[in-house]
Order: structure tokens, then sequence, then C-alpha cells
């Protein structure tokens, strides 16, 4: 018997009026002019509410070219949840406003048998948003296409395990069906995210804060874990999918298929000018196979 997980940030982090939210999301997807393309296995993209960060991740899912993938491996920060390990989800569906995706039940049966995943109770999975606000993305990317997904909830996990994980998926990556959805935020800036960094060379605060993030985009794009690590160890970047993104760059390090990760939109939710405002960062990037 399938167990459901509810869609439950919809009607709040996006509509649930699936003519509306099919709607917007076409617009979006139609506009960001990026094309279909069967070289790009990964994406990474915001999980942010609709309204701030739906147009930023059109970007990335754009790329997914559904007629060559059956799998996505689905991997996105715990908010709310402590664990030093990656967790599977209890459910056998995750249910969408534009149709239901089924859980590579397969596929989880392997990750279960190496011993280094937990489960999470379903409380935990509605719980957290940062998976959900992908799946409506990769339900209208996939419609009328077979796909089946794998969930995979990271959390604050340490740089060896990060390698661990990474090296256990990047067999994965090699699969040219299976394709890879990296669910990160950027910089939380303001008193409320306790991240008030500002480096007066760049200018305005809102500057600063892009020349912090896009050093963090860089390294990233450079394929290099390590490096990523040591940035966010010196200038403690609020990059809430830092873990989810370690092990996806651990698993281009590992896999035999040559990927570049390329960031293709990068967005603030506001202009923050003095110290009383806030904003979160916003970007996309794709993983595509070098020729």
């Amino acid at each position: 018997m399938d167990i459901v997980r509810r869609a439950s940030h919809a009607g709040t982090w996006y509509t649930a009026n699936a003519n509306k939210l099919g709607e917007e999301l076409d617009t979006w997807l139609r506009t960001c002019g990026q094309f279909r393309s069967p070289d790009v296995r990964g994406v990474v993209a915001p999980h942010a509410g609709y309204r701030y960060s739906g147009r930023c991740a059109a970007f990335a899912f754009t790329h997914i070219d559904p007629q060559q993938t059956s799998r996505v491996f689905l991997l996105g920060p715990s908010h709310r949840y402590r664990t030093q390990k990656c967790a599977l989800s209890s459910a056998t569906i995750y249910k969408t406003p534009l149709g239901d995706l089924h859980i590579d039940l397969e596929v989880y049966k392997e990750l279960e048998a190496t011993g280094e995943f937990q489960v999470m109770d379903m409380q935990v999975d509605e719980a957290e948003h940062s998976m959900e606000m992908h799946l409506p993305y990769l339900a209208k990317v996939f419609h009328g296409h077979p796909v089946k997904i794998i969930p995979i909830l990271v959390g604050s996990i340490s740089s060896e395990s990060e390698a661990i994980y990474g090296r256990l998926l990047a067999k994965y990556a090699d699969d040219p069906t299976n394709f890879f959805s990296i669910s990160s935020d950027f910089c939380h800036w303001g008193q409320r995210f306790k991240f008030l960094y500002h480096d007066e060379k760049e200018g305005a605060i809102y500057k600063s804060i892009e020349a912090l993030d896009r050093k963090g985009m860089d390294l990233i794009a450079s394929g290099d874990p390590i490096a990523f690590k040591d940035y966010l160890s010196q200038y403690g970047n609020t990059i809430c999918g830092r873990h989810a993104i370690s092990v996806f760059l651990h698993v281009l390090q590992n896999c035999s298929t040559k990927m570049k990760v390329k960031f293709v939109q990068y967005e603030q939710s506001r202009q923050c000018k003095t110290m009383h405002d806030s904003s979160v960062s916003y970007a996309s990037a794709v993983a595509r196979v070098e020729t």
C-alpha cells in the first residue's frame, strides 16, 4: 500500500491551484530563455517561496530533458530536523498539485543496504520544504514522461561524511538516465539571520552580498569541495544547502563522467542598503557533461 507525503507547503509557499501553478511555472520556463539539454545531468536551484525564488529556479529546471531522464536524485538540506546523517523518506509517493511523483523503491533499498542512511518519519518529511519546492517543477517538466524520484534529506554532516555520501552516489551519476536536483538558497543576510558581513570595498551591502555569493559560486563551479569548505569556514556565508552541494561536488569528483558546473542565474529577494534590511540570495546552476 502506498504511503503518501502531502504537498504540505502548497497554499502557503506556492499556490495549491493546479491551473494557476501550471501557468506560473510555464511562464517562468518560457521566458527564462534556456532550453532542454541532454548534456545537463544535474542542477542546483533555490527552494524559497515561489514569489521570491520561482523565477530563478526556472533557469535550472528548463534544462532538463525529460525524454532522457528516468530518475531524479533530489538532495535537500534539513532546516528543522537535526541529524548528522542523510535520511530517506518513509513515503512511497510525493504529492504535488500537478501530479504525483513516485519514489524509486529499488534504489532506496540499495541505499538503505549501505547502512549510511536514516529513515525520517512523515512528520519530519512534511515539515521540510527544501525538497518539496523542487517537486512542482519536476512534475511540470516530466508531465507525460515516466520518472521516479529519490529524495535524500541531507543533515549537518561532516566533511568526511560528505565525501562518503558522494562516493556512494557517484555510480548513479554515470547512468545518463539519472539526474541530480540539488536544493539550496544562498546568502541569508540580516539581523534575523545573525549574519551581517559587509565588505565596504564592494560598495553597498547588496553588492557585497553578491560578491560574497559569487566567490562561493566560483568555487562550486571549480568542482573542488575542499576549497568550498575553506570558503565557508573563512566567510561563514549562510548557504543553507552547503552540505547537499558538497555531497554533489564529491559525486562529480568520484564518477567517471566528467561534468562541469556553471551558474546561469543569480537574484536577491531585495537590495539591502542598511543594517536594518534583510535578504536571501538565490542562484541556479547546471552540471553539464564535458565533451
